[in-house]
């Protein structure tokens, strides 16, 4: 069996480097080469770019956001012991409550309009990164002492608009008013920059302001928390634990996981991936389709040696897999040669950075790139499958030639 298939793949190697007046064999063989393992490279970047930049987003929105939001129809009237029991529940590693409302923000160089988060801070250290995230100050400075000020936490891409630093003093108003002899006036309080934090996501660095819960109460003119976070062990046990409370805990509870949050815009990313992986997959098959003209080419040069061999004995068969082998070569090598061209170039592009995007749009600053082995290994399996596939019509050409046709003009 051995021999056989030595024999065979002989043959087959004989035909793909054909020299001198066979020459144009070797230059078309070539060609269907380059085109395969051009398409494969274009694939694995492809994926890789698209696969980057979805865990790329994915990892920054879990570590700026809880993995479950929960609501209380009736409110969070005694959040402590809610924040209890949903700690018991198997998975969640932290819960803390917030309140989120819309203020304006004030300092002496500009004013922005920023959502306003109110929070415990020995809580929100176990539901999101901010506290590994602080580039100034800390999440503990909130809690000040009595004779000061309270404290703020703004996101860097913020103070930097705003043009403040940690120690420096903002005014935030919110519609929430009080009432005067003048009518309704909006409720203003002067805070203190105690903390300047990076999360990496440019929405949250750019419009979120970070206050203790009793100071966003006052603010906000709120007196029990709008939601309870949660942070589970496991990303993709979140949408499982959010169906287990709205069934243990009541219908007055209601909880959504971040896969249902952002949802539009994973499912956004996954059609894009497979929308580019189709068409840049396409360049596989223009590959495959030179080596379906390279093989005719081929089998109507060689139609006196296909003779010969089959005078001497050679079966059908085993001529068919002569130049099944010769496509399956070309495949091969085109794939190793691609694989190894997107592998070094997703390499290089993510390690340099090379690829800058605006952050405002993205939410991230580059482009990312990771090719995972599973996709890599679809990639490079489907285009030798393909490759294979292409020299079924050729190679049967070849199997079924009559050599007495053949040599008769010979």
């Amino acid at each position: 069996m051995v021999a056989t298939v030595a024999f065979e793949l002989f043959i087959a190697l004989r035909y793909l480097l054909a020299q001198r007046h066979q020459a144009s064999i070797s230059r078309v063989s070539l060609f269907s080469t380059i085109g395969v393992a051009v398409g494969v490279a274009a694939l694995v970047v492809a994926l890789g770019l698209m696969t980057g930049l979805q865990g790329e987003l994915r990892s920054r929105i879990l570590g700026s956001t809880a993995h479950i939001y929960v609501w209380n129809q009736k409110g969070f009237t005694n959040y402590e012991k809610d924040v209890d029991r949903l700690l018991k529940l198997p998975g969640v590693e932290g819960a803390g409550p917030a309140i989120v409302g819309k203020a304006l923000i004030s300092a002496a160089a500009q004013d922005a309009f920023i959502s306003v988060k109110g929070v415990d801070p020995v809580l929100e250290a176990h539901v999101t990164d901010i506290e590994k995230t602080m580039v100034k100050g800390s999440l503990s400075a909130l809690r000040s002492s009595e004779d000061e000020r309270p404290g703020v936490l703004l996101g860097q891409d913020l103070a930097d608009k705003l043009g403040v630093h940690v120690g420096d003093q903002v005014t935030l108003m919110t519609p929430m008013g009080v009432t005067s002899p003048f009518g309704m006036l909006p409720r203003t309080r002067v805070l203190k920059v105690v903390g300047i934090f990076a999360l990496g996501l440019y929405e949250f660095d750019s419009e979120y302001g970070v206050v203790l819960l009793d100071t966003a109460k006052r603010l906000l003119g709120t007196d029990m928390p709008s939601v309870i976070q949660l942070r589970v062990h496991d990303i993709y046990d979140a949408h499982a634990t959010a169906e287990r409370i709205t069934s243990e805990f009541g219908k007055d509870y209601v909880a959504e996981d971040w896969s249902e949050l952002n949802r539009s815009l994973f499912s956004a990313l996954w059609l894009e991936k497979m929308a580019i992986s189709t068409t840049i997959g396409l360049i596989v098959f223009v590959g495959a389709l030179n080596i379906i003209s390279s093989l005719i080419l081929l089998v109507r040069q060689k139609s006196r040696d296909i003779a010969i061999l089959k005078t001497m004995g050679t079966s059908s068969r085993r001529i068919m897999a002569i130049f099944m082998l010769q496509g399956l070569v070309i495949g091969v090598i085109g794939t190793t040669i691609g694989g190894a061209l997107g592998l070094m170039l997703c390499y290089v592009l993510d390690k340099y950075k090379l690829i800058q995007i605006p952050m405002d749009v993205y939410q991230v600053s580059h482009v990312p790139f990771v090719v995972l082995p599973f996709d890599f290994a679809v990639v490079a399996l489907s285009s030798i499958a393909i490759c294979f596939l292409a020299t079924l019509y050729p190679s049967r050409q070849a199997s079924s030639l009559d050599p007495v046709q053949a040599l008769r003009y010979e």
